[in-house]
């Protein structure tokens, strides 16, 4: 083939050209990968971030490792005021979030901050709310709690790890409404974790606790003389709560969903972004991640992108609506 000069300069344009675009593509992946735990190790934000941390170094999606960083404060609200407000452009750093942290945005407790200003980035599993009661409560199931709830609200004293307006909180209220009592009149203690509020049940000194399925399975695979009465989504869960009926089976509309997932920092590009949204695509189809989901007590709610942010902007809105029903929105 005989070159021309002008063949010859586009040929070698070309060559540049995919040389550009081959190092602009290899520049894209984060070069030190963290994930933000919103919150002390241990607890739902840490297991958020190793069900992240792990994948990725198992599956090797991403080429350099992945790190955990500590940032608690305000279930949630200091990292995210530090993501928007300092690191807004970091495409290094994803964060960990949890249907509490939807919950605290909705009621303004994010400081000026809202859902609008973040970018959602992957929801990777859900739990969901349940009813606990000792193994050898009076209450063998949720009709029989609700009964004795609603004869006298005064001696059914409901627990859980968090405090008023907490999604904990929440689902004590819920179950409250539903059973026709006043909300303002059940009696409420809150505890700094699920262990705290388990230790107070089987001591007796609560009747029912309001935690999570995930945990509540833990609890029972470890030994511990509990009985969970109701599930509170639209479905029965798999595995070992696969006999416990829903709350709404049992003629209360009770559904308390759980999702856990990470945002990323609103000023990064949308080529460092959708990298970030393929790459836990990617993870979510690998059998390392179904094993993770299981080893930490998921289950399956995997969405990215654009399918993820409708959801959280729907679910504020909801738990908007749902806060200034129980009178915690500020006027």
């Amino acid at each position: 083939m005989k070159f021309t000069k002008k063949s010859t300069a586009l040929l070698a344009a070309s060559v540049l050209s995919f040389s550009f675009l081959g190092s602009v593509s290899a520049q894209e992946q984060p070069q030190k990968p963290e994930c933000v735990a919103p919150a002390q190790p241990g607890g739902g934000f840490d297991l958020t971030c190793r069900v992240a941390v792990n994948g990725f170094q198992q599956t090797k999606l991403l080429k350099e490792p992945m790190r955990t960083v500590y940032m608690p404060g305000g279930i949630g609200a200091v990292a995210y005021n530090n993501i928007v407000a300092q690191r807004s452009n970091d495409p290094n750093a994803i964060v960990a979030f949890s249907s509490g942290s939807l919950l605290n945005l909705a009621q303004g407790k994010f400081g000026k901050y809202t859902a609008e200003d973040v970018r959602w980035l992957a929801a990777i599993g859900s739990d969901y709310g349940v009813a606990v009661v000792r193994d050898d409560s009076p209450y063998k199931d949720l009709k029989s709690l609700m009964d004795a709830f609603k004869e006298d609200p005064t001696k059914i004293i409901l627990g859980a790890g968090g405090s008023v307006g907490s999604q904990d909180w929440m689902k004590a209220a819920l179950t409250a409404k539903a059973a026709g009592v006043d909300y303002k009149k059940m009696r409420f203690v809150a505890f700094e974790g699920g262990g705290e509020a388990i230790t107070a049940l089987r001591g007796g000194h609560i009747q029912a606790y309001m935690g999570d399925a995930a945990e509540a399975r833990t609890m029972i695979d470890g030994g511990t003389p509990i009985r969970v009465l109701a599930v509170f989504n639209t479905e029965r869960l798999p595995g070992v709560l696969a006999n416990v009926p829903t709350a709404k089976e049992q003629g209360y509309d009770i559904n308390w969903p759980i999702i856990r997932g990470f945002y990323a920092p609103p000023k990064i590009s949308d080529a460092e972004y959708n990298v970030w949204v393929k790459s836990f695509d990617d993870l979510m189809k690998t059998p390392e991640f179904a094993k993770l989901q299981e080893q930490q007590g998921l289950f399956p709610f995997n969405k990215t992108g654009a399918e993820l942010d409708a959801y959280v902007k729907e679910s504020v809105k909801n738990y908007k609506e749902l806060a200034d029903s129980f009178g915690l929105i500020k006027k």
